[in-house]
């Protein structure tokens, strides 16, 4: 492949990596925002909207990272939604290493919510996350907490979508097992 392809291919895919990432900086449906200021955050549906925004994009990160079909996926969409972060207008300009740090915490939190193995269900898992976050207590198994779960599962199987509509899906032969296509 001569290095004029190599760049064409690889800003074709940065562009769908930027289109990925347009898909998850959506905001949170206002009725989202008010049931978790409600259940978590002591009224306060600005700091829900910015959970649910952190939870998007972090669940959307982990989407790449896990199910995108090309290996340079995830870092492309890395650098993209980090690129929006340092343009966000919801973001005070003194505050932009703060968000990064809060980006980052919840990232790394769900992905140990989404990769635990044991204990509670998932759903319980990631609702009791976006409550830690939200500043609520903890209430074990509760509706609030259920409902938090599926929230986000619905986050992820969107980003999910998204990185499908963007990128595309794994198409192989019906008489092609995958492991065959593994070299070696």
């Amino acid at each position: 492949m001569s290095w004029f392809s190599e760049w064409r291919e690889g800003r074709e895919h940065q562009r769908k990596a930027d289109a990925f990432v347009r898909r998850l900086l959506r905001e949170p449906e206002t009725a989202e925002a008010e049931w978790l200021a409600r259940a978590a955050t002591r009224g306060d549906v600005d700091h829900a909207r910015w959970e649910l925004r952190y939870a998007r994009r972090a669940l959307g990160l982990i989407a790449a990272e896990r199910d995108a079909l090309d290996d340079r996926t995830a870092s492309l969409v890395a650098r993209s939604l980090s690129d929006e972060l340092l343009r966000d207008p919801n973001i005070a300009g003194g505050m932009r290493e703060t968000a990064e740090r809060q980006f980052n915490a919840r990232l790394s939190a769900y992905r140990d919510g989404l990769d635990a193995r044991g204990g509670a269900a998932t759903d319980v898992r990631m609702g009791q996350t976006l409550f830690a976050f939200a500043g609520a207590a903890l209430a074990g198994d509760s509706a609030d907490i259920h409902k938090a779960g599926v929230l986000l599962s619905a986050y992820l199987q969107e980003a999910n979508a998204a990185l499908r509509e963007s990128f595309g899906k794994v198409s192989l032969p019906e008489d092609v097992p995958p492991s065959a296509l593994i070299p070696g």
